[in-house]
């Protein structure tokens, strides 16, 4: 009894004397710069949705890609900026994760969009990424270079992946795009059943 005792009060000690934490912002001891790349590496929507999109516009062609390679990242600064300086708090978990969610539906089911459709999708999801971004970023006091580390991570990301994913036109490759799109989707709505019962 009295080593529960004893347990209960050492816990309670520890609980109020804990630094406060930083649920969203991931530092990584390097700068402002990585810990925005660690930031986007370390979200799951953020990941999750830049690597729906490359799936969407590298299944689509090499002009899709390269206009939401462009698209993105300059959207998700756009987005981010705007956001520290208008002092907008806004999270944006549901939006976010319909985000991915959408982009993936529309790589599994093989959608024939426009490339400018494509690209004009990726910068509004860039402006809501930032948006949410830019909240963390004021919770955490971050620098706006923070911003610029997510944007380098998101570019790079998107590149790689798209590059890969553009000649996979036929057969069980361009299957397994398809694939990985509906795994995207259904991660989505994991996530938002998820976020119904917390918020319920």
């Amino acid at each position: 009894m009295r080593r529960d005792v004893k347990g209960a009060t050492a816990a309670f000690v520890i609980a109020i004397a804990a630094s406060p934490a930083r649920a969203h912002l991931v530092e990584t001891g390097f700068g402002a710069f990585y810990d925005g790349v660690a930031h986007v590496a370390l979200t799951a929507s953020d990941l999750l949705v830049v690597l729906a999109l490359a799936l969407l516009a590298g299944q689509r062609g090499t002009e899709a890609a390269r206009w939401s390679l462009f698209a993105l990242p300059v959207a998700w600064i756009c987005g981010g900026l705007a956001g520290m300086t208008l002092g907008i708090d806004a999270t944006l978990p549901v939006l976010t994760t319909l985000s991915f969610g959408v982009a993936g539906a529309l790589v599994a089911l093989r959608m024939p969009l426009p490339s400018a459709v494509i690209a004009t999708y990726a910068a509004l999801v860039g402006g809501v990424h930032g948006i949410a971004n830019a909240t963390t970023l004021a919770a955490g006091r971050s620098e706006a270079l923070v911003l610029v580390g997510a944007a380098c991570a998101v570019f790079c990301l998107f590149a790689i992946t798209s590059a890969q994913v553009t000649p996979l036109r036929e057969g069980w490759t361009s299957i397994a795009v398809r694939v990985a799109g509906s795994w995207v989707a259904a991660a989505a709505i994991l996530m938002i059943g998820w976020q119904a019962r917390l918020s319920g």
